[in-house]
């Protein structure tokens, strides 16, 4: 007879993980340490720019600064004489200003992570409205057709340094409720965490009621339905089921916002770490950006264990002993109205791209300046007299196929990194914390400023929230009991991960991917604003709202055709996700019994007697009934 093999899933090796995000650490820390010497620029000449405000200095001033600056020393030389007075408490001095570089990382970090609290409870708050809904319905086994995809999709495509300046108008100027920019207090708390938290509490909110009917429709939910348990009680544990497949993904999306949040922070003129660590890149200020860089390190270090505990909490003694039930994945009807938005969106879309394609993005009317929408120009001009329709219709193409590819290339190097987790899991915590200017600066300053420069910046550091979405996933789902069930007949690893484990991860992965594909286009949109991709006067999405994001008093049509477009696009997405085709696990079905002597018969018309497997999942806590 067999041996059966053990059912428990494969614990991270907590040495394994630590050796992983000190790799990656170093790895980071390294790339930018040679971020000078890889530029195409002088470092001494960039320094002394900065500090005389662009002037030019003489061939003695920049030998002196090389001298004083050590640069004649190299990378690796620069860095041990750094790494060796950061273990004396001295992280160095400013290359700019001369001043310690310790205090003022440390005041930025401050703000960002007070900001970060902030946008935290946002999020938290804007994600607990989306799926209300379905978790009210859900537990009284009304499960509806609705979700809030639709909703969720059109919040996370608002474009956030948009967002920022609508809310810096409206409540700072208009009403005069908080403070328009600086760092004074709580009140100056309120606008930027707004701006950062509506898009991240869409996509936590969007991903959590995708995974919330899978969760309502387990044995364990079901059996309490027919007990009659209250929906109250049903709804918090369905929200427990399900919280830990979204938890990995606040790490890439609220904790990143330290140092990710550089276009709100300019915005709102708020001294935090993200536009400190852009200012020293700019500057080549090497002791700052790497004290700021180490700063985003050991957040990630910190967050990733504290985010993994609170998930092994939430799924208690089921993970460690393999009896978390199979996910079933409830196949609702995609319904007319669904049919109707993706058609709609569709030919919307459609309409824009052909319309503007039949005329000139580079066409110049100089008495024509951010004219209104008008007969002649449907979407308005803008500043410089140009037609909006035509630089959003030509832009769309180009805009759409190269977020589709980062996108795909991201989720391919997620899924894959992913089905590996005691290797990826350190470098995933590390690089979810690298802002994707700082990615975009390192791989620029060695290829030069182009597309797909950019691209490959944003597919560097994009592939984090797939990692953990796959890691989490696949932990789950290796303590499933249809995983045992295939592994007590004898299913070797090929067959349970071609016929199990990736259908069931490909699905959660793929409309992750496509809620982001709006998030994507606006990344790669503001590393085109700051000269590290696509250039001016290239008709992309992103540059049309970078560049007409000055006159959203003046001209509010001036974005809200390349706002409506990105929102089209997240609705269309969001609906094609939502029509796929749900993996259901197989089931095994155990041989039917053969008629003996101990074999009680039932009678015709009688009721059979009933196992006692449903009384026990009625005592039982969801992540523990088997």
């Amino acid at each position: 007879m067999a041996t059966t093999r053990t059912t428990a899933p494969a614990r991270r090796s907590p040495r394994r993980a630590a050796a992983g995000r000190l790799a990656a650490g170093a790895a980071l820390l390294a790339a930018v340490t040679l971020l000078p010497w890889l530029s195409r620029t002088d470092p001494a000449l960039t320094v002394l720019r900065a500090r005389s405000a662009g002037q030019d200095p003489t061939p003695a001033e920049l030998a002196a600064v090389r001298a004083e600056l050590g640069l004649d020393d190299g990378p690796f030389g620069h860095l041990a004489h750094w790494l060796g007075g950061l273990l004396h408490g001295d992280g160095g001095h400013s290359w700019v200003s001369g001043q310690p570089v310790l205090p003022q990382v440390a005041a930025a970090l401050g703000v960002s992570f007070t900001m970060m609290l902030g946008a935290f409870l946002v999020t938290v708050l804007v994600a607990a409205l989306l799926c209300a809904r379905t978790l009210r319905l859900g537990a009284r086994r009304r499960l509806s057709r609705k979700s809030a995809g639709t909703g969720a999709a059109v919040l996370a495509a608002l474009p956030k340094f948009l967002l920022a300046s609508l809310l810096s108008l409206v409540g700072g100027v208009w009403l005069g409720w908080f403070p328009t920019g600086g760092w004074e207090g709580p009140a100056s708390m309120v606008l930027p965490a707004l701006a950062l938290g509506i898009p991240s509490g869409a996509m936590i909110g969007g991903l959590l009621d995708q995974a919330l009917p899978a969760a309502l429709h387990e044995p364990w939910a079901r059996t309490w339905q027919a007990v009659g348990f209250p929906p109250r009680l049903i709804a918090r544990h369905a929200l427990r089921r399900a919280l830990p497949g979204v938890l990995p993904q606040l790490l890439p999306t609220v904790v990143a916002l330290v140092g990710g949040a550089v276009a709100v922070e300019r915005i709102f003129n708020i001294p935090g770490l993200g536009r400190l660590a852009l200012d020293a890149a700019l500057a080549q200020d090497l002791p700052l950006l790497q004290t700021a860089t180490l700063a985003l390190v050991l957040l990630g270090t910190v967050a990733g264990p504290a985010l993994q505990a609170l998930r092994r909490a939430l799924l208690g003694r089921a993970l460690r002993d393999g009896a978390l039930p199979a996910l079933p994945r409830p196949e609702l009807p995609a319904g007319r109205a669904r049919r109707l938005t993706a058609a709609g969106c569709a030919l919307a879309l459609l309409l824009v791209l052909v319309t503007g394609l039949l005329r000139d993005p580079l066409h110049v009317e100089t008495a024509a300046r951010l004219l209104p929408p008008s007969p002649a120009h449907p979407l308005g001009t803008d500043a410089l007299g140009r037609d909006l329709l035509a630089r959003l219709g030509h832009g769309a193409l180009r805009t759409v196929s190269v977020a589709l590819a980062v996108t795909a290339v991201s989720a391919l190097l997620g899924l894959l990194l992913g089905l590996v987790p005691r290797v990826s899991a350190g470098p995933t915590e590390v690089v979810a914390t690298v802002p994707a200017v700082l990615a975009g600066l390192l791989v620029t300053a060695a290829t030069g400023p182009s597309v797909w420069g950019a691209a490959a910046a944003v597919c560097a550091i994009g592939w984090t929230p797939y990692a953990a979405q796959t890691a989490a996933l696949l932990e789950q789902e290796r303590a499933s009991g249809h995983i045992a069930a295939a592994r007590s007949l004898g299913a070797g690893r090929v067959h349970l991960a071609r016929r199990h484990l990736l259908p069931a991860l490909t699905g959660p992965l793929w409309r992750n991917a496509l809620l982001r594909l709006p998030t994507t286009v606006l990344v790669l949109a503001s590393l085109g604003f700051l000269g590290l991709g696509e250039q001016p006067p290239a008709p992309e999405w992103g540059n049309l709202l970078s560049e007409n994001q000055p006159y959203v008093e003046l001209a509010p049509w001036t974005v809200l055709g390349p706002t409506a477009a990105l929102v089209l696009l997240a609705v269309l997405a969001v609906t094609a996700a939502g029509g796929m085709r749900p993996h259901r696990p197989k089931r095994h079905r155990p041989p039917s019994p053969q008629p003996g002597p101990s074999t009680t018969p039932v009678t015709p018309g009688t009721e059979p007697p009933r196992a006692d497997a449903a009384l026990t999942a009625v005592a039982a806590s969801p992540a523990e009934t088997p």
